[in-house]
């Protein structure tokens, strides 16, 4: 075979039309519209069949398309006025702003995640976990926060959906050529490509870099299809997520984790803060450690404090199968010599990774090995928290549920890149430019109260339309691939109604999100659709992990569905869901759906999208809608009850569901004015974007991340580095000491006043006398947790209140008090909780040294 030698030749264009070219190498364009249209209005035949990817559009591009566009004016004007705002977003300011300052303005944070959905030409993403790192890093890009973000390329990315004749999902997996999308490999300063290595047994991987630009941001992305590893290796990121396979799994997660520390000091870039989202680069906290023992010449407890300091943990998983876990061979297989390296036993490492440190039957677990290694750790909604907790209480099976360190940060959507056009053009009339720079604040959507209704039904409505478009010619475009009559394909461009009450349900197909619920009962559905005063259509689409066999049946039966006489053209299934069709479902349904069963939603923030585009949304209590549901702006199945029988709670949801739809929603749409508005239904859409528009964006959400986790870590990774990593050191010393002689506290007596005489507003002083033995009162922090009583005696809605260390009684002995307030009246219980306390620790907690008397 001869030897190739390869080169990228760019396009030739114009001179009037070479700003296209650098607006195509960037993946986030703040003005997403109006740039995606300057490439569409080029050709929009090509435009849709290069899948929205402008390098490989402009690349197929004809010479005279574009001396066309050239020749033109009023593009050329466009293109210009387009680029100059592109260029003043890129040269703008950077963080921090409105009096936020960083301390580590030089330097950033780093973001991992396993999948990006940055947009639709970068398919890296199988669902709402990418979508919500790709929303992350495109507000941080308008934020001017210093973050980059790490992930891997895939070769085959996640699959492309094909529904069969027998209305089965099948997965195809498209070959991508990285050189024609937005892409440039990095290099070393002698041209060739930058490589870092991975430890496998007995071989090397070698770990290609390739950069996205996402704004003013860098999303690194690793690949290890590079010539220089053995063919095995050269799929190892081939397809996102390998679930069948454990151990190719495994090195996936070795790549990404291990790889993209490496590939981050390979570049120079060396972050004070490592955001993890999910448990898929939990490898990472192991590297990083690593890295801060040889940079510093520290050993593995010094070098662990430190890493924590900066680790951030985000869990979006509500249920242990949603978890990583790797079984014992292979964890020795892959890790016996990187864990020696690092003068770790087995047991200590495997420690590492189990909630229960001492079980040598348990498998070695992802989020466990997260939660232990990171200092600062968040689920993604109020409910969620709560769910988190209960699944984790077993990592501190001393510590009260409530008092788990996971806060919840609840998810937002990036409002620019996900309202549509029409919304958008109506935002800026009436708010300006402000909803899109400071969508996290109140005030900036009191104003939509002033949109005159006929204006934001008519920008809805023209979504509306679009969408009834799409659905049209991508349903026809199906059905002849798949060879159905001609017949079939001229009716399926004919199906839905602009005019009548359309409900969106997109997302993934899985058990627990209950996508089939609507037809519970078929008779009823079916009254509902072919209502000939006030019908109804459903538009679904969605994609069933290629392993969930569960979910993929319920594709069937909803495709199934679609093809009955009672349903035709009413129920429609769009295959192949991705970001380009869920932008035109939520931008143009009347009523977003979503009835999974409580708590198992973590969040969804695909309601979130739809609501800023004017739907409404109808939801059992779950996820986002648990902490948003208000009856002036949407509706709730049910009021967040949770049910042992799964098929008795599907029977009574379905019902409630169809009891709504039948008494208020589809009245509320179909009543009108003299003038054929439906002016109390405009209201509705008015109050849900004013009430969540500020609260579930991600703007906020990354505010929010930046004051409680990026800014307070950063200072302790600082504070914790200064003099020669000195409070590092100390700190693991402390740890070291306080683990030795915990065995010898006790809490040898607890008194109180006279609890029979209190009465609601009163306090109780509540004292304790505890043997220290050589530890000091310094180190240990003694609380008394209290609460109302349960009809079992657990402790409801428990707190903490800090005692006093207030005498030294001698050889070891000392006397804590605190004063607890009642606030109610009823049974209360209390116990006094003692844990080990050092003012530089990041949290209170500390692993599993309590005692409790």
């Amino acid at each position: 075979m001869p030897s190739w030698r390869y080169f990228t030749v760019k396009p030739r264009l114009p001179a009037a039309l070479e700003p296209l070219y650098e607006l195509a190498a960037d993946f986030y364009w703040p003005l997403f519209h109006e740039t995606f249209d300057l490439f569409r209005l080029l050709d929009p035949e090509l435009w849709e069949q290069c899948e929205h990817n402008p390098v490989a559009f402009l690349h197929r591009l004809g010479g005279e398309k574009m001396r066309e566009a050239a020749a033109s004016k009023a593009y050329v004007d466009k293109l210009e006025e387009v680029y100059r705002a592109y260029r003043e977003y890129i040269e703008g300011h950077s963080f921090p702003s409105e009096g936020r300052e960083l301390p580590f303005c030089r330097q950033c944070i780093a973001y991992f995640s396993a999948e990006f959905g940055i947009a639709e030409s970068l398919p890296m993403y199988a669902g709402g976990l990418g979508v919500l790192a790709g929303d992350l890093m495109k507000s941080a890009s308008d934020l001017g926060l210093p973050l980059v973000g790490v992930s891997l390329l895939y070769r085959h990315g996640y699959f492309r959906q094909r529904i069969n004749v027998f209305g089965r999902q099948e997965e195809i997996h498209p070959y991508y050529d990285f050189y024609s999308l937005p892409l440039e490999q990095v290099r070393r300063e002698d041209g060739m490509p930058l490589t870092v290595a991975v430890e496998m047994p007995e071989r090397q991987v070698h770990v290609l870099i390739w950069r996205a630009r996402v704004g003013r941001l860098s999303l690194f992305l690793l690949d290890t299809d590079s010539p220089l590893n053995l063919e095995i290796d050269r799929g190892i990121t081939d397809r996102l997520y390998r679930g069948a396979d454990i151990e190719r799994r495994l090195q996936q997660e070795m790549i990404l984790g291990i790889g993209g520390v490496r590939a981050l000091y390979a570049m120079g870039i060396e972050p004070v803060a490592y955001h993890l989202n999910e448990g898929h680069s939990a490898f990472l906290v192991l590297e990083h450690i690593r890295q801060l023992m040889q940079k510093y010449r520290l050993d593995f407890a010094a070098a662990r404090e430190l890493a924590a300091s900066a680790h951030i943990f985000t869990t979006h998983t509500p249920v242990p199968a949603g978890i990583d876990l790797f079984p014992h061979y292979l964890i020795d297989k892959y890790f016996t010599a990187y864990y020696q390296e690092m003068g770790l036993t087995r047991q200590e490492f495997f420690a590492l990774g189990r909630k229960d440190p001492h079980n040598q039957h348990e498998p070695f677990n992802m989020a466990v090995l997260a939660l232990r290694l990171s200092s600062w750790a968040n689920a993604v909604s109020r409910l969620h928290a709560r769910t988190a907790r209960r699944m984790w209480q077993d990592v501190w099976p001393e510590v009260p549920e409530e008092e788990l360190p996971i806060e919840a940060i609840t998810n937002g959507v990036h409002l620019p890149t996900w309202t549509g056009p029409e919304m958008a053009g109506l935002f800026d009339r009436y708010l300006g430019q402000v909803w899109r720079e400071r969508p996290q604040e109140k005030a900036t959507w009191e104003r939509v109260r002033e949109i005159p209704p006929r204006e934001i039904w008519q920008a809805h409505q023209a979504q509306k339309d679009r969408l009834v478009e799409f659905v049209r010619k991508r349903l026809a475009a199906s059905l002849r691939e798949r060879g159905a009559s001609e017949r079939d394909v001229r009716e399926a461009a004919e199906v839905l109604d602009p005019a009548a009450l359309t409900v969106g349900f997109a997302r993934r197909f899985a058990a627990y999100k209950r996508p089939a619920l609507i037809f519970q009962d078929v008779e009823r559905l079916a009254a509902i659709c072919r209502n000939s005063r006030y019908p109804v259509q459903f538009i679904f689409a969605g994609k069933a992990h290629r392993r969930d066999e569960e979910g993929k049946k319920l594709i069937e039966k909803i495709v199934e569905f679609t093809g009955r006489e009672e349903f035709k053209g009413r129920v429609i299934f769009l295959e192949d869901y991705d970001m380009n069709v869920a932008r035109h479902i939520l931008q143009g349904v009347d009523l977003w759906l979503a009835n999974p069963r409580r708590p198992m939603e973590a969040c969804s923030t695909s309601g979130m999208k739809a609501v800023i585009n004017g739907a409404l949304h109808v939801s059992t209590l779950d996820g986002w809608w648990d902490e948003a549901w208000t009856p002036e702006a949407g509706w709730a199945i049910g009021r967040g009850e949770e049910y042992a029988d799964q098929s008795y709670q599907d029977e009574v949801e379905a019902r409630l569901l169809y009891d709504l739809l039948e008494k208020e929603i589809i009245p509320l749409y179909y009543r009108r004015d003299s003038w054929g508005l439906p002016l109390e239904w405009v209201e509705m859409m008015k109050r849900a974007i004013v009430a969540f528009a500020p609260v579930f964006n991600s703007h906020r959400m990354v505010l929010e991340y930046y004051e409680k986790f990026y800014r307070p870590a950063a200072a302790f990774y600082e504070k914790l580095k200064e003099g020669g990593q000195k409070e590092a050191r100390e700190l693991a010393a402390w740890k070291k000491w306080v683990e030795e002689n915990w065995g010898q506290v006790r809490i040898e007596k607890v008194e109180t006043g006279e609890p029979w005489s209190l009465r609601e507003g009163d306090s109780l002083t509540v004292e304790a006398v505890v043997f220290l033995g050589t530890l000091r009162p310094e180190d240990v922090q003694a609380m008394v947790y209290c609460g109302p009583a349960g009809a079992r005696g657990e402790i409801l809605r428990g707190e903490k209140v800090v005692m006093d260390p207030v005498q030294d009684l001698g050889e070891g002995r000392y006397l804590f008090r605190g004063s607890l307030p009642f606030r109610y009246s009823g049974r209360y219980g209390y116990a006094v909780w003692l844990v080990p306390y050092r003012k530089s620790l990041a949290r209170l907690l500390y692993g599993h040294l309590a005692l409790w008397g």
